[in-house]
C-alpha cells in the first residue's frame, strides 16, 4: 500500500464545506479529480481526513498528479492507495513516490528551481510536472505540496 502523508489539515484548496460527510467529500473530490482531467474511472472513498482511491490511471505521471491534487485539498491530510486498487493501465506495477515540497511563505517556482536545481529558469519543470493542479506558475500557495521531477528525467 502506497500511503501519501501531507499532515496539513488547515491548509489547501477548499472543494467541500469541513463539516459534509464522508459521501459528499468523496463526490467532491470525484469532481475535482475530473475538472483536472486525469480520469472519469476512479472511485473515491474519504474516512476523516484520509482518502482511498480505486481504478486505473494511464500512467505513473498521472497518478503522482491524482496523488498531489487529492493531498492538496484542504481537509484531506492522507492519500492512500491500496493493493489491487489503484493501477497503472496494462500492469500491475506502482510508481515510485515522487520527490515533493512543501511551499512556504515567500516562495516562487523560480526560487524553488534555484534552490533545487541550481536555475532559477527551470521553473517550468516544475510548473510542468504539476499541472493540471497548478493553472498559473505564479499561483502557489503556503502548504502547497509540489512534485519536484528528478533534474535527469526532468523536460526543460
Amino acid at each position: 500500500m502506497a500511503l501519501f502523508d501531507f499532515f496539513k489539515r488547515d491548509k489547501g484548496k477548499e472543494v467541500f464545506p469541513q463539516d459534509a460527510d464522508a459521501q459528499a467529500k468523496a463526490e467532491a473530490i470525484s469532481k475535482e479529480i475530473k475538472r483536472a482531467g486525469l480520469s472519469d474511472d476512479l472511485e473515491v472513498k474519504v474516512e476523516g481526513s484520509s482518502v482511498r482511491v480505486l481504478g486505473t490511471v494511464p500512467d505513473p505521471e498521472a497518478r503522482q498528479k491524482l496523488m498531489m491534487i487529492i493531498g492538496n485539498i484542504k481537509g484531506v491530510e492522507k492519500v492512500e492507495d491500496e493493493s489491487g486498487g489503484l493501477q497503472q493501465a496494462g500492469t500491475q506495477q506502482q510508481a515510485e513516490r515522487p520527490r515533493v515540497y512543501e511551499v512556504q511563505s515567500g516562495d516562487t517556482l523560480s526560487a524553488i528551481a534555484k534552490r533545487e536545481y541550481g536555475d532559477a529558469n527551470a521553473y517550468n519543470r516544475i510548473f510542468e510536472a504539476n499541472t493540471p493542479m497548478l493553472k498559473d506558475p505564479d499561483d502557489i500557495y503556503p502548504g502547497q505540496v509540489l512534485i519536484i521531477p528528478e533534474p535527469s528525467t526532468a523536460s526543460a
